[in-house]
């Protein structure tokens, strides 16, 4: 499987549809009564009443999640090997991308963060063009806005506004108009966000918005032990990936290295945020998927062992898929 998808072929996309519904078979097949469609403090904050029950049937839940994350995967696919991230134009990004965004049940319905990873793979692509750019302020004002549309969305985004400054860091030269232009962009969403509640004489409801900022680190962990197992294969994978970036590191272009480094803090800002919310909620690691999936591919692009490689990841796929059964 993995052989095939390491290089460009039409036949893939096809293959990469397939792929996703056997990664949800135990889930249509054992089809859940109702589904969550957490989208409330996006509607309580623009004042629009929140339906009290979803108005989607499980069914359509799952299919649209579906339809998101596979054009998502190849835009993702675009990105890599547009800026040559793996040294050669491979089909692997958008298969990896695909199974790490299927590695638990929380992932494979609507939320937030399935949304909100449109908005990454926007800026992961303008955090790549920068690079030889004269000027990027007004790239800068553009992720700023992207920031705080995706923290309206779901308000632990706003911890990839740091990023955008880590960005300038490892791609650029100090230059504070480009920097203060993060904070414009960001402010420019929120002002009219602010003048809408004015209008509508809420300004209290507003204010609110910020509070999780103060809120304490969350004590409520929902986790499913069996789930855990599926991020063992995960966790393999990554270390080799790891140890074969490193391996390459200082070999590499300067634009792949710096790449990677975004990326790893792009992972780090994904997985901590999560405090951000009173309560761990699981789709919200749907955020780490683009970092984690890049890494991934690289190994499996640049593994030497077929037998390692392919057992790898037919163990990654039979886990998630046993897991939805048992």
């Amino acid at each position: 499987m993995i052989q095939q998808f390491r290089s460009i072929n039409p036949l893939n996309i096809i293959l990469l549809i397939f792929i996703a519904f056997l990664l949800r078979i135990g889930v249509f097949i054992n089809l859940p009564q109702e589904t969550a469609f957490e989208f409330s403090d996006l509607f309580s904050r623009l004042l629009l009443n929140i339906p009290q029950k979803n108005n989607i049937s499980p069914l359509s839940n799952l299919l649209f999640s579906l339809l998101i994350l596979i054009v998502q995967a190849l835009i993702f696919n675009r990105i890599i090997n547009a800026y040559s991230l793996l040294g050669k134009q491979t089909f692997l990004p958008a298969l990896l991308y695909l199974t790490t965004g299927s590695l638990l049940s929380p992932f494979l319905v609507l939320s937030p963060t399935l949304i909100c990873n449109f908005l990454i793979l926007i800026m992961i692509e303008r955090f790549l063009s920068i690079y030889k750019k004269q000027q990027v302020s007004s790239v800068m004002y553009d992720l700023g806005m992207i920031v705080a549309s995706g923290t309206i969305l779901y308000f632990p985004f706003i911890s990839m506004l740091p990023l955008i400054w880590i960005s300038l860091v490892i791609f650029r030269p100090f230059n504070w108009r480009e920097w203060m232009s993060v904070i414009v962009g960001f402010m420019t969403i929120f002002f009219f966000l602010a003048v809408y509640y004015f209008w509508n004489d809420s300004l209290v409801q507003f204010y609110q918005i910020w509070i999780p900022l103060a809120s304490k680190f969350p004590t409520n962990f929902n986790i499913n032990f069996y789930d855990s197992f599926v991020l063992i294969p995960v966790a393999i994978i990554l270390i080799l990936g790891f140890f074969h970036i490193q391996k390459n590191f200082f070999r590499s272009v300067v634009h792949l290295r710096k790449s990677f480094q975004l990326l790893f803090f792009m992972f780090i800002l994904a997985l901590a945020s999560f405090y951000l919310k009173s309560t761990l909620v699981l789709y919200h690691f749907l955020l780490c998927v683009p970092s984690v999936a890049a890494l991934m591919a690289y190994y499996f692009l640049h593994a030497n062992r077929r037998w390692l490689y392919e057992s790898l990841y037919f163990l990654l796929i039979g886990s998630i898929v046993y897991l939805q059964f048992f």
